[in-house]
């Protein structure tokens, strides 16, 4: 929308016009796309069998019609975050931020990113975290198409972690541990085997409903 402001619709355009102004316009990002533009990648060739690091860990869905309120929203985030955190723990990761990407249902993207207080994998943390973000930063001008969350600035998980004063580290570990369960028998039986109660009903990306429980096949936390 920026460029197209300025009568700028293509790649051609983009690359005749004046790199200072796309830097003034776009920051950095501007000379990125003006150097892409006009073919000047400097990229270095990787060696064959390079892996490159995991830098962020996310999870995104197109909902299957567009969120009407924030709770709504909190419910795809929330189940969005079940992934990233699982993910995480396979990885062996803690996330120092997290970012979520949102798109509105005419179809404008938008992201947002903030630091968390201490690093975590835990799901909940991380949903409460986005959530948050979200409703800080996102303005209900349209209604919401898309989400996506993610786990940025990752550290391993044996990374020694400066402790808040004020937090409960005894707690946090039990907490761990009981992710670490659900992980376990996610990875047995299912990713829906066990799920937050918050989670059943509509929440426009599954079929999940209290009609369709069958106990006790299935839990809840």
């Amino acid at each position: 929308r920026k460029l197209a402001s300025y009568g700028i619709y293509t790649i051609g355009e983009v690359a005749k016009t004046d790199p200072d102004f796309l830097k003034r316009l776009l920051g950095v990002n501007g000379l990125a796309l003006w150097t892409f533009a006009n073919g000047q990648d400097q990229s270095r060739v990787m060696a064959d069998g390079y892996e490159a690091p995991i830098k962020s860990i996310g999870h995104g869905v197109t909902c299957i019609s567009d969120l009407l309120d924030e709770e709504e929203v909190w419910k795809v985030i929330l189940d969005l975050s079940q992934d990233v955190g699982h993910r995480l723990r396979a990885n062996g990761f803690l996330a120092k931020g997290v970012q979520i990407f949102v798109r509105d249902n005419d179809l404008y993207g938008y992201e947002y990113q903030t630091k968390l207080e201490i690093a975590t994998r835990s799901p909940m943390e991380i949903a409460e975290k986005a959530f948050a973000l979200f409703r800080q930063r996102f303005e209900w001008k349209t209604k919401v198409r898309a989400l996506c969350v993610r786990a940025i600035s990752l550290v391993s998980d044996a990374t020694p972690r400066q402790l808040m004063l004020f937090d409960d580290e005894e707690h946090r570990q039990k907490l761990d541990r009981l992710e670490g369960t659900v992980d376990e028998l996610r990875r047995r039986f299912g990713k829906n085997i066990i799920y937050n109660a918050s989670l059943m009903g509509d929440i426009k990306v599954r079929e999940i409903g209290a009609s369709e429980v069958i106990m006790p096949g299935m839990m809840y936390m």
